[in-house]
């Protein structure tokens, strides 16, 4: 199929996060973080929404980000893979616990910002550009026990340093810096998001929005770091996007999702305009929220503004008046009403290739800032043949349907977008389940969800597929 070509300089990548494709997780000094303590099965979401305290693991859970695909021993290979498909940019975090293994050490841990100047080296080799995301869903334990995450301020100044920390280390090796991935989803998944754990008196709301603030506080202040440390840097926000569409033209549909989609806004209101949006402020006030700001927090906030805006993109919602006779249903982060319209994927997200470029230029219009989409892909159950790679035309499918909206709000609406890293380039753990079967990979990976595998890597059909797009700068789809 004939796509369009996109401008030169324009990124085509993977991302990774390293939670769900490191392993590694006690190896080296790297200390425990809340995604470790995340089980797999009939307590990882009750786990993940702060509702079951488990600060520690134990026999009785298995814990598939333990090893994950082992890419810490294994990145050189990835790496070549990468660059075989002709990546010119690679999306990756870095474990906090892996540089400060507690989150407040008095030096950080020597093994581990080696460990990501080899990842950084071996990206350069292939002339790979790496966009680097500080905060994946992973805070240290340690600071989780002794603050309550980040419903305390204090979690800032360990973030800061940490910042402080890798922007020194890294400044002559990364240009393209994300601060929080998804930083709409301690809303969401409130202790992947920020590691905040309820007890039944607790005001969660107000508890979630504290949180938020100081991540938008801590972001803002990494920002003006990276902007201070390392002059020709670029760094942006990560939202995790999606338009809500309203069930019906009733005002009272059309108005329930004007306010799903500031759920969501409000975070990058802050991150892009510097200040706090006056819906947000009326909220707080409607609700008696009393977000504790600091006399400096303005001023951190309007001189801490994002570059640019990144995002993941994987399904569009649909909302209605709470009076609405829409059948409602969800996986218990996400409240869903079915689509029409649309068809679902096996894990029952509706895929929406149009909703991209509808999403696109939302962001675009409101904010008028260059977007990045740092994640967009399909998890869904590979079939392995007894011959030849996994013939995975669903997944070249969704991918080529997505990028042709993409190249449409670039080249047809003139929305100015620095790349696209698809999720993700090989078979990793799927944050929102714990599963392997949930397969986003291009490139497969050798594991079950019981662990057994021989983590071997092998290509799949759509390896080649994006190979192709990638060489035709996304002219041949």
């Amino acid at each position: 199929m004939k796509g369009f070509k996109m401008p030169d300089g324009f990124l085509w990548g993977g991302a990774t996060a390293a939670n769900q494709c490191e392993g590694g997780w006690n190896m080296d000094g790297r200390g425990l973080a809340n995604v470790d303590v995340v089980p797999f099965g009939k307590d990882r979401l009750p786990v993940v929404l702060g509702k079951l305290k488990m600060f520690d693991c134990d026999d009785a859970h298995t814990y598939p980000s333990h090893t994950a695909v082992d890419m810490y021993h294994n990145y050189k290979e990835d790496i070549a893979l990468f660059a075989e498909m002709g990546f010119t940019c690679y999306r990756l975090s870095i474990a906090w616990t892996r540089i400060f293994p507690n989150g407040d050490d008095a030096v950080p841990n020597e093994a581990g910002l080696a460990f990501y100047d080899n990842i950084f080296d071996e990206c350069r080799k292939h002339a790979i550009e790496p966009l680097v995301t500080l905060c994946h869903f992973d805070a240290p334990m340690h600071l989780i026990r002794k603050f309550g995450g980040w419903r305390d301020r204090k979690m800032t100044d360990c973030f800061e340093r940490y910042c402080r920390t890798v922007f020194e280390r890294y400044k002559n090796k990364v240009k393209y810096w994300l601060t929080f991935n998804e930083i709409n989803m301690i809303l969401h998944a409130p202790f992947m998001g920020a590691g905040l754990y309820f007890t039944p008196d607790d005001n969660e709301e107000l508890i979630k929005y504290t949180a938020a603030h100081h991540e938008l506080v801590a972001s803002a202040k990494a920002v003006k770091l990276a902007h201070e440390m390392i002059p020709d840097s670029r760094i942006g926000c990560m939202l995790a996007a999606g338009q809500n569409y309203p069930y019906t033209c009733k005002p009272q549909d059309v108005w329930a999702a004007l306010e799903a989609d500031r759920k969501n806004w409000f975070f990058i209101d802050v991150q892009s305009r510097g200040a706090y949006p006056a819906y947000a402020l009326n909220l707080f006030k409607r609700k008696d929220i009393r977000i504790p700001f600091e006399p400096e927090d303005e001023k951190i906030l309007r001189e801490g503004t994002v570059d640019f805006i990144s995002f993941s993109y994987y399904f569009t919602n649909v909302a209605a008046d709470a009076e609405s006779p829409a059948e409602r249903g969800g996986n218990g982060i996400f409240e869903t009403i079915k689509n029409p319209y649309l068809k679902t994927s096996d894990w029952g997200w509706q895929i929406d290739p149009q909703g991209l470029r509808i999403t696109m230029n939302n962001l675009y219009d409101r904010y008028q800032k260059p977007l990045f989409i740092v994640e967009n892909g399909l998890g869904t159950a590979d079939t392995v043949p007894s011959d030849g790679p996994i013939r995975d035309d669903y997944r070249i499918e969704y991918m080529r349907s997505h990028i042709l909206e993409m190249e449409k709000a670039v080249l047809e609406d003139g929305i100015p977008l620095l790349g696209y890293t698809m999720w993700g380039p090989l078979d990793i753990v799927s944050a929102s389940t714990g599963e392997m079967k949930k397969r986003y990979g291009l490139i497969y990976v050798d594991k079950d969800d019981n662990g057994k595998g021989s983590l071997a890597r092998s290509p799949k059909k759509s390896f080649y597929w994006y190979k192709a797009v990638i060489q035709s700068n996304g002219e041949i789809l």
